[in-house]
């Protein structure tokens, strides 16, 4: 997974009714439909931005009662990083989850010092999931949404798991995701680039900006009626998110709400960005059984 710190539609299907004799219909038979074939669209618009788009990956033979959707959702710090990023990912996911929907996004990115800043990520991931979910029909695919985000994108992956219950979002999956941006502000008083950078993003301080702190944070949301079952993958030796105020802490919210929840700590790695195949591996190993379970 390389990670960095909308619509000409045409979605068609071919339904090809054969004729039937005599004898077919004295049986009850009746036209047979062609399977639906896979379909891959690239760069498709989910709003006016150029950076508002996404690819869709759509399995053969899908439906609208049995097609499940992972919505990835890059990182990049909120400043950079592209759909591009998960190429590498998306076989690896299809294998695993062949009847899975895929659904890759990219959104509007933040520029110190007053660009894009914050909600604008939030509000685009919404913005896209809103398009997906009242597309379902054109799509052939299920209401049943996961979302799959890296390190800023866990971020987002999160907040809009947590946040936001139309639609409700069945399981979410996180890669070394920031999840109090105050405390993250916290975690870089040594690192006063890093600090600055966060202070760009939301406005302020999380003094001078603290509603905004706190509605940014996927922490806020944590009870039982908003979260819903998380798997968190994370470096113990990561200098970019915090093992201990991030995912630890997002982990120990989820217990005390009873939330459903899969912490794996991978002890002496780095952020992701860093991570090799062998340990990608284990983690989509994970993510497959975890999905079974979670959303059957």
């Amino acid at each position: 997974m390389k990670v960095k710190i909308l619509f000409p539609l045409s979605v068609f299907f071919l339904v090809l009714f054969t004729s039937c004799g005599k004898g077919d219909d004295d049986l009850g038979g009746g036209p047979v439909p062609t399977p639906v074939a896979a379909r891959t669209t690239m760069d498709t618009s989910y709003g006016s931005d150029a950076k508002q788009k996404m690819d869709i990956y759509l399995p053969a033979n899908r439906t609208t009662a049995s097609t499940k959707v992972i919505v990835m959702i890059h990182g990049g710090a909120w400043i950079g990083g592209d759909k591009a990023d998960y190429a590498t990912n998306i076989d690896s996911l299809k294998k695993r989850l062949p009847d899975y929907a895929i659904f890759n996004i990219n959104y509007r990115l933040a520029a110190i010092p007053a660009t894009n800043v914050f909600p604008t990520q939030e509000n685009d991931v919404k913005a896209a999931i809103d398009f997906i979910y009242s597309n379902r029909a054109t799509f052939l695919i299920s209401d049943k949404f996961v979302l799959l985000g890296a390190s800023a994108g866990g971020h987002l992956s999160l907040l809009q798991a947590y946040k936001y219950q139309t639609p409700k979002i069945k399981a979410v999956i996180d890669y070394c995701g920031p999840t109090d941006m105050a405390a993250m502000y916290t975690d870089y008083a040594s690192n006063p680039i890093n600090q600055l950078g966060i202070t760009a993003l939301m406005s302020g301080t999380p003094t001078s900006n603290a509603a905004l702190y706190n509605s940014s944070s996927p922490v806020t949301y944590t009870t039982t009626a908003n979260a819903c079952p998380t798997i968190i993958f994370q470096g113990t030796a990561d200098l970019i998110v915090n093992a201990n105020t991030q995912s630890v802490a997002l982990k120990n919210k989820l217990i005390t709400a009873t939330v459903a929840n899969e912490y794996y700590p991978y002890t002496g790695l780095g952020h992701v960005d860093s991570w090799t195949a062998t340990t990608f591996t284990d983690t989509y190993n994970k993510i497959q059984a975890f999905l079974t379970t979670y959303v059957p």
